[in-house]
């Protein structure tokens, strides 16, 4: 039900009776109990459900507490007293109203799941339908309400449940069927009820990024939830680990502490923040740099310096009706602050505003928080410093400096059309599979670099055995072997200055800007060979590979896929077009591959 998974202090008392005020004890917390379900003592918190494609919120899940004085302020308890007096069906009618008129109040954008328990459904004061009045009541339709059964206690009549649930269908809920792999028949009601969601719980989502196991178990889930046409949520996401590990695994919805808590009024969004990878950066190992960087962007604009008045101000503004900033600089040019006209108008528009202000220095009206953006930053770095300081202000003014000099301001208006024409331009190019960037961008890049003679060096990655996996297999089978190298890839290259491009098939390349591509290049070998078994059946995994035909139609043996790496430092001054670089990334990439096992081929000559 999303709530607490482990009692309070309190809770734990209250449950081990002595035998001596045992009565007494079990008395108090009943009536309590008694009291919260004739006052309606309950509150409802929204805890959002992100979908990973779209970065925008499917939904959110009531969670039910008590009130937050008492013991009975943790559902376990909640629910565990409500069951043994009887009341499953009548609280868990008073959870869903309150999750529903909380919900329509708070005007939630998305869909509402609503818990229920299978044993309520068994009461025999339990009555279908009440739900859908309720929510006809006040204006909601069922089509955006999901049902989700929990479990705590073991069913004992499970046809009631289905019928019941079925119930919910026909009325236009859909079902959901939360932590899958925690409850006592979770596969069996899996396969029973055919629910538009499963929910993973979140003891298989908990450090998923560092466990090949529950790896294998989500991938298993993703597998039959594809066979049953059901949605899968992760729930239990608190770090950016796990969140980049489900979805280089291809899990598309899920919930957690890392995207929010749950709130009684929560927010409407998600961060853009939230969705960057490891390093932070909006479009790494998404997109790709480009040779576009800020100051394009840049728009010369008037300065004053911090003793000039709001007259000198006020005159730049009239002059010019499309200025809505100007920036306050130091002796030495160094930005200060921003007057923006909205505030100098609104100072100027109240009685005697103007002669009352007029002849005061801007510096006691400018706004100090501002964003500072170097004229050599590109345009994700510059993406990356204003979503973090300036989340309220779509519409302003940043300064762009050079070496810490004002130069000129740049439009957050202007910045976001930009990363619009950059997304669009890398969805034309990006490899579909793994959303890396392709061959053209990848020539791009280095074309770039060498005609700027910058230092780089290349990684090109290939795997060995993969096309007999892929025949035996199958192809569903062969790209999550894909996806598995990509994820490792971004997992093991940390630096927003290099650049993982996918090839084809499995064949990728990293550019390396950064120094530390030997221990990255060993963290992905390592990385492989840790979790690649986890692909293979266990007779495979036994055996040590599989049999397969080769090219020339004869069965043979081929061990569990190994990865190589072949590395080239290219001499640029040497180089004319990205050309000669693949040339000889693939010669290192082939003397990699005559390395058994997983490989690591530096190349030693000067190239």
């Amino acid at each position: 039900m999303g709530g607490p998974r482990h009692m309070g202090n309190n809770i734990v008392r209250l449950l081990q009776f002595s035998t001596e005020d045992g009565h007494i004890a079990s008395q108090d917390i009943s009536e309590e109990f008694g009291s919260i379900l004739s006052s309606n003592a309950l509150s409802a918190l929204f805890q959002p459900i992100v979908d990973f494609q779209s970065q925008s919120i499917l939904g959110y899940e009531s969670l039910i507490r008590g009130p937050s004085d008492s013991a009975l302020h943790n559902p376990v308890m909640l629910f565990d007293i409500a069951r043994r007096e009887g009341a499953l069906t009548e609280l868990d009618l008073l959870c869903k109203r309150k999750g529903i008129h909380e919900f329509k109040a708070k005007r939630l954008p998305g869909k509402l799941f609503l818990n229920t328990t299978p044993q309520g459904l068994l009461e025999p004061d339990h009555r279908t339908g009440l739900t859908l009045e309720y929510l006809l009541e006040i204006g909601l339709r069922p089509e955006n309400v999901v049902i989700e059964l929990t479990e705590q206690y073991p069913t004992t009549d499970f046809s009631v449940v289905c019928h019941a649930l079925e119930h919910y269908r026909s009325m236009g809920f859909e079902i959901a069927i939360d932590d899958l792999g925690a409850g006592y028949s979770g596969l069996t009601r899996w396969a029973e009820l055919r629910p538009e969601y499963v929910k993973i719980d979140r003891h298989f989502i908990e450090n998923i990024h560092n466990d090949s196991v529950k790896q294998s178990f989500v991938r298993s889930i993703i597998d039959i939830a594809k066979e049953l046409q059901c949605k899968v949520i992760a729930e239990g996401i608190e770090h950016r680990e796990e969140y980049q590990t489900l979805i280089d695994m291809g899990v598309q919805y899920g919930q957690g502490y890392y995207f929010g808590r749950p709130q009684s009024t929560p927010a409407y969004s998600i961060s853009d923040n939230l969705f960057a990878t490891a390093d932070g950066a909006l479009f790494r190992n998404q997109s790709w740099q480009s040779r576009e960087d800020i100051l394009d962007l840049l728009s010369p604009a008037p300065f004053l310096q911090a003793q000039d008045t709001l007259e000198h101000a006020y005159a730049f503004f009239v002059e010019d009706e499309g200025l809505t900033a100007i920036a306050i600089v130091d002796s030495m040019m160094t930005p200060l602050g921003l007057i923006r006209r909205s505030k100098l108008l609104t100072t100027f528009s109240s009685q005697y505003g103007r002669s009352l202000h007029g002849a005061k220095a801007v510096r006691n009206f400018m706004d100090t928080q501002i964003v500072v953006v170097e004229r050599s930053a590109s345009i994700d770095q510059a993406s990356n410093s204003i979503t973090e300081n300036m989340k309220s202000q779509i519409e302003a003014d940043f300064i762009i400096a050079d070496q810490g000099k004002y130069v000129g301001l740049g439009k957050v208006l202007g910045l976001l059309k930009k990363i619009t024409d950059l997304q669009i331009r890398n969805a034309r190019y990006a490899n579909p599979l793994t959303l890396l960037p392709g061959n053209v961008p990848i020539y791009e890049r280095l074309d770039e670099l060498i005609a700027d003679q910058v230092d780089f060096t290349v990684a090109y990655c290939d795997l060995d055995n993969f096309k007999p996996y892929n025949d035996v297999y199958g192809y569903f089978e062969g790209d999550k072997v894909i996806k598995l190298i990509a994820g490792i890839l971004r997992e093991s290259t940390q630096h927003a200055e290099d650049f993982i491009g996918h090839v084809g098939g499995d064949d990728f390349i990293i550019i390396f800007l950064s120094t530390e591509w030997q221990s990255s290049c060993q963290k992905i070998l390592d990385s492989f060979a840790h979790r690649i078994p986890a692909l293979y059946t266990e007779n495979d995994r036994s055996q040590g590979g599989i049999y397969a035909q080769s090219r020339e139609g004869v069965e043979q043996f081929y061990p569990i896929m190994t990865l190589s790496i072949g590395i080239v430092t290219p001499d640029i001054k040497h180089f004319v077009s990205h050309h000669d670089v693949s040339h000889m990334a693939s010669h290192a990439k082939h003397s990699a591959k005559k390395i058994k096992g997983n490989s690591l081929f530096i190349e030693r000559r000067i190239l």
